[in-house]
């Protein structure tokens, strides 16, 4: 979608949610292109790179199952004794994205997406030791600010966790699922089109992590993507102000896409650093 062509104003009486959703992406353009156009794409050259790209991001990769399954958590029955709970429609959406983000058939058998990078990073010799750290962490109980702190995260990684984190913790529900659209469903095959052109250049040590490219491109781009818009809308148009939700969903959209953006400066900078300097 080309939102340099989105409306920006929308008569209150007639506002549908693909109406609030394309003013939304117009308000956040500017934020949104910082990300999509960043030049940490053209950055991804060698497997050095990559490796850099690859050990910030899973951290992204891992924060995003944690907003899915706060909306899960929020929007269906995940305890016993089981009751059904909210909307027939909703609990669908989000369980049907679960079970693609949590449990999808891949070339390894079914896994996670973030096991699938896992196994993408061994490929390329990227080091999985700080995001498994910071699993090993989790599974003991420690909270996740001071799991992301202690487990030698990059800095810009664990930065953007924090500022998701924020989200998950504190955020009205609608936000979260603003941030889990918009700053992620929506933006991460716009993104990862970037990356088609990797391929399988590198003695096959970038399979998996092209198959993980692929496969978000397809299933966010043609299922994932929209039915997380559908859920924004029916949430805001359920609270009591719908126009104010709107709003915050837009704040929390541009915090989530600067956060994107920032992490991206810290890989371009990582990258840099990695490279030699002509004297």
């Amino acid at each position: 979608m080309d939102t340099t062509t989105l409306p920006t104003t929308v008569p209150r009486a007639r506002a549908t949610g693909t109406d609030h959703i394309a003013r939304l992406l117009g308000e956040t353009a500017p934020v949104r292109q910082r990300v999509l156009r960043h030049p940490v794409y053209r950055d991804l050259t060698d497997l050095t790179a990559i490796r850099v790209f690859m050990e910030h991001h899973v951290f992204a990769v891992w924060d995003f199952m944690s907003l899915l399954k706060s909306l899960q958590r929020r929007l269906t029955c995940v305890e016993v004794p089981w009751v059904p709970r909210g909307d027939g429609e909703i609990r669908r959406m989000v369980n049907e994205i679960v079970l693609g983000e949590e449990s999808d058939t891949t070339s390894l058998g079914p896994l996670s997406h973030f096991e699938l990078y896992l196994a993408a990073m061994d490929g390329a010799g990227a080091d999985t030791r700080p995001a498994r750290r910071f699993l090993g962490l989790l599974t003991d109980g420690v909270p996740v600010p001071d799991a992301i702190a202690a487990c030698d995260a990059p800095a810009g990684a664990a930065a953007f966790v924090g500022r998701t984190w924020q989200v998950v913790e504190h955020a009205p529900l609608h936000c979260i699922a603003a941030s889990f659209a918009l700053g992620r469903e929506e933006l991460i095959p716009r993104m990862f089109d970037h990356l088609t052109a990797l391929d399988d250049r590198h003695d096959g040590r970038l399979a998996i992590f092209c198959e993980y490219v692929a496969r978000h491109i397809e299933v966010d781009g043609d299922d994932h993507g929209p039915m997380a818009l559908r859920l924004l809308a029916q949430l805001c148009a359920a609270t009591p102000d719908p126009a104010r939700a709107w709003r915050e969903s837009a704040g929390t959209v541009t915090v989530s896409l600067r956060a994107r953006a920032d992490l991206w400066d810290a890989v371009s900078t990582a990258i840099a650093a990695t490279r030699p300097t002509d004297h």
